[in-house]
Formats: structure tokens, sequence, C-alpha cells
């Protein structure tokens, strides 16, 4: 810590005062006349000592914490933002998610019949169709095959189909040869691989089963091998192949209701539908396996496509719980909208195939924590054992770490060949691994030099139908009741004073920050159990108690990503303050930002794509309430606070980020008088029909396109003296910055 001259007399002067001489000797300067500070000494020396002690000691702390005032120090370097509370909203997370299962485990429980575990059967079906659907309409597959590979054992054809109209997949289909027709049939799903169905585990698996009897389809995902939806130069991703597409093309999607991991499956359902055209296949006995992301979709499918009749789903059956305990981010397609709402786990969607044979394949070193593929296993047990059929449910724990290895993949053909009888074989055959190139059903690999459409133009057509049946204006009854409703504003649960204002803590004050008033006082406002929105007020004067009443306006700024940097570096902040000066001025970080800003996932995640502020997000779709929702309850709460301060009349500031709970709370508060936003983004439906857009999930209304859109609530807005400065397009720069490109 860096200390002024004069603040270091005084300091020495004081430690002298207290007989702190060691103190005085290392810090006076050589020569320095410190005369005037004698009869200062002296005047302490002679206070009765205790009192003395115990002012010394304020003001030493005074001077050690610095300068209280905005002026500028003599370092200056700007602070780290504050973030006190990082594990706030994690714990909040966890403990959602663990009611959550503890309810789960109660109706499980209730399951003691053979009748009462039918009973549990339909009714994981019905939930999972309601996260999953409504599904599209089978439209004509249109299938071709481009090429085929002749093998000593097998063929593969190269077929192409489309899954939705000029919607291309492409696909390995692995017949064997010199065997007798019909015979069991496979889908193989994918696992996060950049070159989709030619990795070599996928090849493996593939090659494996066409070896003892089966015919398998192998389709590349969305995104993956000849899939790509954002090509570039040298038809290279432009977003990054795989996780880095999913979570882009399924973001977006969010907007207009649609879910990715239906997407997903629904290519998989097709994929199905091609295979069952196959002559070469029985279909009494359909199987579907895959790894890790193929894991995913190996699960889903089970839930939402009866015809199967086995499945072996790989490193990623465990539990909800286990994964957010862990901190261990998972794809788009991997959280399926409302399926904590709905009490969903694992489990239920392979309990939606009982009784029919699965396997869950998991690793012991695996990041899906083996403990709760043992906690999954154990709960299809006591289903299957009730329905008859425990010998149908399996669990095979490899030593090694995640990946379709070999003994997995053994695993899964003992599994098959016990509920088909094709083959006896225990041990995997000896494989042949093609090159990419070998495999391709494209002329070079990507099926948009074939004019495929790309994933977004699907999300821009669907917005663009949703804004032509939505109204045209909204009334403020009618706006206001939509945002209610999408927010779960009802009925909300929190500590509350007795004068019906949220209960507050106040925190001890810290030194200077650089902010533009002198002294400034944290309050920490409880929004709901396990939350509180982090406010500081501004003063002229210390203030280490509740605010002081008696102004009727008051300034609240919603901050972008941290109250604590935005009140030195935010020129917005200084403008508000000097053009209204006799109104009490606090700054408001939510959930989540700021002082709340989360630790986990990852080092330094928060602002990466798969980082701990979509972590939270993509929960929040999971329980069906969703983040920007959450932090809209946390402004509410804080303007209620203030209100139950003396405030009655509040001009809403809102930057970025920010800009989206504090609009939206502007609607639904009665209290704010005036709003004022920077950089907020135009419209919902400008990312949504956008290839490409910068705002996070956590940013994001889900489905609101169909209700609503931002414009509707700036239009209401204008009744409260709307100002918008520099707003943002899809790409997260403001109109003017983009019209000077």
């Amino acid at each position: 810590m860096k200390m002024n001259h004069k603040r270091l007399a005084w300091l020495v002067a004081l430690f002298r005062a207290f007989g702190v001489r060691r103190f005085a000797a290392e810090n006076e300067a050589p020569g320095e006349d410190l005369s005037c500070q004698s009869e200062v000494a002296r005047s302490w020396r002679r206070l009765p000592v205790r009192r003395a002690a115990l002012i010394g000691l304020a003001m030493t702390v005074c001077l050690l914490a610095g300068d209280v005032s905005g002026a500028a120090s003599a370092d200056k370097t700007s602070p780290e933002p504050l973030n006190r509370f990082p594990r706030m909203v994690q714990e909040y997370f966890v403990q959602r998610v663990r009611r959550v299962e503890a309810r789960s485990d109660r109706r499980r429980a209730e399951i003691e019949t053979r009748a009462d575990a039918e009973a549990y059967v339909r009714e994981v079906r019905e939930k999972v169709q309601t996260s999953f659907g409504p599904w599209p309409e089978k439209t004509p597959l249109k299938p071709r095959v481009t090429g085929v590979v002749e093998r000593d054992t097998y063929r593969v054809e190269k077929v192409i189909f489309e899954s939705r109209p000029d919607f291309l997949v492409t696909a390995n289909l692995y017949v064997p040869k010199g065997r007798k027709f019909p015979l069991p049939g496979v889908v193989g799903t994918c696992g996060h691989s950049v070159n989709g169905k030619a990795y070599q585990q996928y090849q493996s698996f593939s090659q494996g089963l066409a070896r003892q009897g089966y015919v398998v389809l192998i389709f590349d995902p969305m995104s993956q091998g000849e899939r790509l939806q954002y090509p570039g130069e040298n038809l290279k991703s432009k977003i990054g192949a795989a996780v880095g597409e999913h979570l882009y093309a399924g973001n977006q999607q969010f907007l207009v209701g649609e879910f990715f991991g239906t997407w997903r499956a629904w290519d998989g359902i097709r994929a199905l539908d091609y295979l069952l055209t196959r002559e070469e296949v029985d279909p009494k006995h359909i199987g579907v396996t895959g790894n890790s992301g193929g894991g995913t979709m190996t699960t889903w499918l089970s839930a939402v496509e009866s015809r199967w009749t086995m499945a072996a789903p790989g490193c990623f059956v465990t539990t909800f719980r286990r994964n957010l305990e862990n901190e261990l981010p998972a794809d788009t397609e991997q959280c399926p909208p409302r399926a904590l709402a709905l009490g969903l786990d694992h489990s239920d969607f392979l309990a939606a195939l009982a009784p029919k044979p699965i396997i869950i394949l998991a690793k012991e070193m695996d990041y899906f924590d083996a403990r709760g593929s043992e906690e999954a296993y154990n709960r299809l047990r006591r289903l299957y054992a009730l329905l008859g059929m425990e010998d149908n449910i399996a669990l095979s724990i490899g030593p090694s770490y995640h990946g379709y290895s070999q003994e997995s993949r053994e695993a899964m053909y003992r599994s098959f060949n016990r509920a088909t009888g094709v083959s006896n074989a225990e041990r995997e055959p000896e494989l042949t691994i093609e090159k990419d190139e070998t495999l391709w059903c494209a002329p070079r690999g990507q099926v948009c030099e074939l004019n495929s459409r790309p994933i977004y133009s699907f999300t821009k057509e669907m917005s663009q139908a949703l804004a032509q049946k939505r109204p045209k204006e909204f009334s403020e009854p009618q706006l206001r009741r939509v945002l209610a409703e999408t927010f779960r504003l009802k009925g909300l649960s929190n500590p509350r004073t007795t004068d019906g204002a949220p209960e507050y803590r106040i925190l001890r004050n810290w030194r200077s920050r650089g902010f533009p008033k002198r002294y400034w006082t944290t309050y920490l406002v409880e929004t709901e159990p396990g939350i509180q929105a982090i406010a500081y007020r501004l003063s002229d004067e210390p203030l280490m108690s509740r605010p002081p009443r008696g102004q009727r306006q008051a300034i609240l700024y919603v901050s972008h990503h941290s109250s604590d940097a935005e009140l030195r570096e935010e020129p917005l902040i200084r403008e508000i303050i000097a053009a209204q000066p006799d109104a009490a001025f606090y700054a408001c970080d939510v959930r989540g930002v700021g002082e709340s800003r989360p630790d986990t996932c990852d080092e330094n995640s928060f602002l990466q794509s798969y980082g701990c502020d979509y972590f939270y997000a993509i929960h929040s779709i999971m329980l069906d309430d969703p983040y920007v929702g959450q932090k809209t309850r946390d402004v509410l709460q804080v303007l209620a606070w203030l209100k139950g301060q003396g405030h009655e009349e509040i001009h809403l500031v809102a930057k970025g980020w920010g800009a989206f709970p504090a609009t939206f709370a502007a609607v639904l508060s009665d209290d704010v008088k005036q709003v004022t936003l920077k950089n907020a983004l135009t419209s919902y439906s400008d990312i949504a029909e956008s290839e490409t857009y910068a705002w996070p999930l956590s940013c994001l209304l889900p489905n609101v396109l169909e209700f609503f859109d931002l414009p509707d609530c700036y239009e209401l807005l204008k009744k409260k003296n709307l100002r918008q400065i520099d707003p943002c397009g899809a790409d997260g720069r403001a109109l003017q910055e983009n019209r000077e490109k």
C-alpha cells in the first residue's frame, strides 16, 4: 500500500504518541522536521489511556485506509473489482437442485408395485415429451448413396438424407457380408468429435458391431464431421466445431422456443426411420448407442422414441445434481428445458424405455461422476425389479478415463448379443480404421457445398413468423401480465422486515474506491432465500447505518458487470449524479455479476462461452426459471427496499447486461418514474435473425419471441421518460459504431 508524505507524517506522530517507537523510527524521513506534530503528541498523551488508545486506533485505521475523498489517490492503478460473494450463486443453485432431487426421490419411493412402476414409466414419458416437444412433421428423407467402401466382412455405404427439408445429414451404413438377412440394426450417435462419425472410437464400435452381424447406421451430429453450420475459409468452422457451434446455435434457438437437443434427437429419429427402410434390418431388434455427447443422445432417444429394443449410453449417465455440484458445464443439448422443474433426472430418460435391455457404460476416472452413474443404476434396478425384468438393466464401470474405449465397447457388444442372440462374441474383433476422407459422403467432406440449409436460417425464419403472430402493440397491463407470468413473480419468497420491505444487512465500510462521492455504504438486500443483491449508497457524509430518510427521489444504477468498477469508470454515472444532485444515489449488482460474480467451473471462466455465467443460465432453463428473470426479481426487490427507505420516485439507470432486468423491472414497477439505458440490446429479434451475435445466454429469454420483444418494452417506457444511449445490435456493438464501420 502506498501512502503520501503528509499521511505518513501523521502516522509517525500518532505512533510516537502511543510509544510505538519502532514504526516511527523506521518511517521517519532523515532530517524531517516533525515539530508540527509535537503538539498533537502531547495532546494525545494527556488523554486517559483507554480513550486515547481507542481514538488513536480509529484514527490509525482511517489513515491506513487512505484518502476517503473521490479525488485521485497517489496510486493511479485501479483496484480489482470487488467480489466478496463468489460462491453465492453456486450454493443457491445447489440448494434448489437438491430440493428437486429430494422431491423426485420421494416420488420414486412411492413406487411399490408393478402397477406403480408401469404408471411411473408412463409419467416420465409424458414429462419428457413436455420437455422436448412439440416435434416437427416428418418429411421425405430423400436418401441417396454417394459411394460404397467394400471391405472383407462388411461394406460401408455413404448415405445422405434430409431430416428436415434441405437439412442434410451425412451417415455411414455398415452392412455385414455373407449373412442371412434381416439382421439386428443399431443407430450410432457420436460424441463431440470434430470429425464426427470418422472418429476412431466411433468407427471402432460401428465396425465391431458389423463384424458380429449388425447393420449399423452412424451419422454426423450437427456441427461435426461433414455438417458444419458456420463454415468459413477452408471449410473450417468460424465459431468452433462441435461444442462451440452447439452452444452458439442452441442459445440462439431458445429465443424462438426451440431446443437444440430436440433437433439433435430428431436427427436420430430420422436416422432410425432410414435404417428401418433397409431390407437388411430386422425391426424387432433395434439398438442405439453412443458415448459422451453420443451417450447424451442415446439417453434422450431412449425416452423420446419407443421403437428401440435396447440401448447402451456411454460416459454420460449420472445425475443433474452431481454435475452441478462438481461444476461441470454441459452443452445446450445436454440440458433439456424444464427437465429439473418436471422432476426428471438422467435415470428417468432411461426409465422411459423400461423394461427393455439397457446397459449404462461409465468410467471410474470420468468427469461424469461414477457415483451418479451408480445412483441412476440403483434407481433403475428397483424399477426393473418391480417390472419383473431386473436382468435387463446393467451397469459397467470401466477403469479408465472418458471415452468409448475397448472395455466399454465390449460390454456393449455382450449386452446387445444377449438381447439379440446374433453373436456369442465376448471380445472385440480385429478392426481396420479408415481415413476420414474414405468415409466422406460429400465430395469435399462438407454438406454446405451441397446447399444444405444452416441451422440459423431456420431460427431466422421462425423469428419472422412469430413476429407476424405477435400483437402489434401492448397495453401496460397486458405486457405486465406477460412479464409476471414469464418471471414467476407470484408468491415471491424472501425475508421481509416489519414494514414490508425486504430484509437487508449493512456491511462495514471499506476504504475509498475512487467513487464519485466521498463515502459509500454496502447493503445486502435479500431478494430471496440464499440470494442478496449488493447495493452501494454513495454519500457526502459518513454512513454506517440504515439509509437516511427524507429524500423522495433516488437513482438506482444496475451494473453491466460490476458496480464497483463502473462507479469509477462509467462517465454516465457522474453525469446522472450531477444532473440530480438532490437525489440519493445507489448502484446495484444483481446475482451473478460484480460482487457475486461466480468463480466456478474453471479459472476466470465467467466470460467464456462454456463458463460459469452460461452454467447458471442453462440450469435456470432446466429449472424453468430464466436467469434474466431471476435478475429482474432482484431489481424489483431492491426497488421495494428503496421504497421502504422512503424513496418513492426512482430514476432507474442501467448499462449493457444490466439493461435487461432494468427494462423489465421498469415496466413492472410503479415506483420507477424515469429510465436511462446505455448499450441496451435493440431487440431479441435482431439476435434471432442474425447469423452471428455477441450476447450471452444469461441475457436471453427463452421463447420470448412468441409473446413480445424488447421494443414493446421500450415503447411503454417512453411514458417514463426513457432515454436510450448508444443502443447495441446483435453483435454487441453500438449502432453508431456499426454505422462508422
